[in-house]
């Protein structure tokens, strides 16, 4: 059994038992499930930054992407990277069944609860105070397109995996965007 994919199931929020967790792997390489990790990285000092995601079928790596854009927080390339792995699952495995991991958990609640609330919101904060309530949320633009893909796609699930564990899908995804992050453009 890989410790990569222990890992992810067994740390974090809602752990599951040993004897569970096994069970759930064994099933897991034996399915016809891809398992897509991705993260996002921001260069401070270049106001750039880096998504990157990474595809496992059966354990075994299939796929990866990366890229590198302007933006102005971390936040925005943990979104982007979903949304890239999203737009690769549209195009490649569209009725795949898909659980896409992150480490990032403003990315699983917007995916799994305010995605819908922003949606009737009109893509505006939720809180309390009106005058914050009528300002956008920030990646808004990027949020749509990941709301209209995830729509389409119901079989895919959005997990938590927890950063920097030794994760390998989680470890090779970060080190492709904190690359291309970090990246000289000439």
């Amino acid at each position: 059994m890989p410790p990569s994919l222990h890992l992810c199931l067994c740390n974090g929020p809602g752990t599951l038992p040993l004897a569970i967790s096994i069970l759930v792997l064994k099933s897991f390489l034996m399915s016809d499930a891809l398992h897509i990790f991705t993260d996002g990285s921001f260069d401070d000092a270049s106001s750039s930054g880096g998504w990157a995601f990474v595809v496992h079928e059966a354990g075994d790596q299939v796929h990866s992407a990366s890229g590198r854009t302007v933006g102005t927080s971390n936040n925005t390339f943990e979104v982007l990277a979903v949304l890239n792995a999203m737009s690769w699952v549209a195009a490649e495995a569209p009725t795949r069944s898909v659980t896409l991991w992150t480490d990032a958990v403003h990315v699983i609640e917007g995916c799994r609860r305010y995605r819908a609330i922003w949606r009737n919101n009109g893509w505006k904060r939720i809180t309390p105070n009106q005058r914050t309530r009528r300002r956008p949320i920030p990646d808004r633009d990027i949020w749509q397109k990941l709301d209209s893909l995830l729509k389409r796609h119901r079989h895919v699930a959005v997990e938590w995996c927890k950063g920097h564990s030794g994760t390998v899908g989680n470890e090779h995804a970060d080190a492709l965007a904190r690359g291309v992050a970090r990246a000289t453009v000439l």
